[in-house]
């Protein structure tokens, strides 16, 4: 068995999310007051090994582990260590909001993790908590340094930029990725729940004007440089820090979609920007220690993968689940 989609994109990447809480709340990713899903219905910590397993044996290289913030979740280093000694995963790594890596960065490295993305939106302390609506900017900072003082290499900082809240900041986004010898990717927002705090029309800012902005002051050089997820990687003469563009809605990067999603609870989301999904919670649920039922529907689920998403910049929702119910 193994995971080829019916377009024929062979799925190597699964993306984890193992909560849908956070310490944070990211005006792009979910409301100010949330309600979150009951404990009995997240998936447990033994089910989320269980699924990893099966998807490395069906050809999986890279696993991801998202939230919500995954480093809320109780548990969450036994478990990074079970994970990281599946044989065959190549490329383990999480995205964070970077809080709790000050705590956590050393158990997670000794336990297998292999590489972090960081979220950072900001480098001014005001509006930063503005943009996370509790994040403290000198705690994720700390963390950040911890990180690479534990032993993790190439991690990488994740920016969405929007027009008129921080697009003025990419060139001190870059200067700090330089001087913290760190990567950068500045992300489109994607039109994931009802957002209240802005007009996602108005707060578009593509790919292009920010690197419209970085070439201002740096020249940037192509690469063909992948981690299998969706980054267009761009490198500079005069640092080793890499510069990527992740870009749903400009250069759309679905013909070589090689990703799924596994939610919280236990969805399979083939889609970022669709609804198509299959319920593995109730596979495992209803045949527990069944890992070849569990991998049969893993492999049946991928004909129901779409072509591609449709977002929009206009601000109109196409999918009405925030991004932390999605996993980052």
């Amino acid at each position: 068995m193994s995971l080829i989609d019916g377009f024929g994109r062979s799925v190597r990447y699964v993306r984890l999310s193992v909560t849908d809480r956070c310490d944070f709340r990211c005006v792009y990713c979910m409301a100010e007051e949330m309600t979150f899903l009951p404990r009995a219905k997240l998936l447990t910590l033994e089910e989320i090994a269980t699924l990893s397993r099966a998807f490395v044996e069906l050809g999986v290289e890279k696993i991801r582990l998202t939230g919500g913030e995954p480093l809320v979740r109780r548990g969450i280093e036994d478990l990074v260590s079970k994970l990281g000694a599946l044989p065959g995963l190549r490329d383990f790594g999480m995205t964070t909001n970077g809080a709790g890596l000050v705590k956590h960065a050393r158990a997670l490295y000794q336990g297998g993790l292999k590489r972090l993305n960081v979220s950072l939106d900001s480098l001014d302390p005001a509006r930063f908590r503005a943009l996370t609506r509790t994040g403290d900017l000198a705690r994720v900072i700390d963390g950040i340094r911890a990180a690479r003082d534990a032993g993790f290499t190439r991690i990488k900082l994740n920016a969405v930029i929007l027009k008129g809240r921080n697009d003025d900041e990419v060139l001190d986004l870059v200067e700090f990725a330089r001087a913290e010898g760190v990567d950068i990717s500045f992300i489109e927002e994607m039109p994931l729940g009802q957002n209240m705090s802005h007009d996602r029309g108005e707060t578009f800012c593509s790919s292009d004007d920010v690197r419209g902005a970085i070439e201002a002051r740096h020249a940037l050089l192509p690469t063909t440089e992948t981690t299998l997820g969706p980054s267009r990687y761009y490198r500079m003469t005069d640092s080793d820090s890499r510069i990527g563009f992740i870009s749903p809605h400009s250069h759309n990067f679905c013909a070589a979609c090689n990703r799924v999603r596994v939610t919280a609870e236990g969805r399979l989301l083939l889609c970022l920007g669709n609804e198509h999904s299959v319920d593995l919670r109730a596979v495992m649920r209803r045949h527990p220690g069944d890992l070849e039922r569990l991998k049969a529907a893993i492999v049946d689920a991928m004909q129901n993968k779409p072509e591609r998403h449709h977002f929009t910049t206009d601000g109109d929702v196409q999918v009405v689940r925030f991004m932390n119910m999605t996993g980052g």
